[in-house]
């Protein structure tokens, strides 16, 4: 009987270390149900950034925020900003095929790379660039 309680406690363990070495962003609510975010969306950027590549990221931010606020808040939509230059983000990158700023948005079947829209338009256009990001998101929805 304590061999039994002992491999079942060193199962818990195992099994609630791997749970926290799990790579996917996966949140539990209240009732116990796995939430997956349907759309990610990353900035990857370096250490130093220029006007535009700040620029980039907080019209994508005011964008998301404007249009998808119930998404975010529900995880459906995430957003990351990812240092390239910081070792810990140089598997995703690989994963994900990003050597420098790029904005992406990725869902289970698409990968959208925003980056030239975003950089043409962030500073002088930024409502060009809410209609380039929106019928992205949009399309990743459905």
């Amino acid at each position: 009987m304590k061999h039994a309680r002992l491999y079942l406690l060193i199962g818990l363990l195992v099994m609630s270390f791997i749970n926290c070495q799990s790579s996917d962003t996966k949140i539990v609510d209240s009732n116990k149900k796995e939430i997956t975010s349907t759309v990610r969306g990353y900035y990857f950027h370096g250490t130093r950034r220029c006007t535009t590549c700040k620029a980039v990221e907080e019209v994508t931010k005011e964008i998301l925020s404007e249009y998808y606020a119930a998404e975010l808040a529900d995880k459906t939509i995430s957003f990351e900003t990812i240092n390239l230059d910081e070792e810990d983000n140089k598997v995703l990158a690989n994963k994900l095929k990003v050597s420098g700023q790029t904005l992406l948005f990725v869902s289970n079947t698409d990968t959208v790379n925003l980056t030239n829209q975003a950089f043409m338009n962030a500073v002088s256009n930024p409502s060009k660039l809410s209609i380039f990001i929106t019928d992205e998101i949009e399309k990743m929805l459905k």
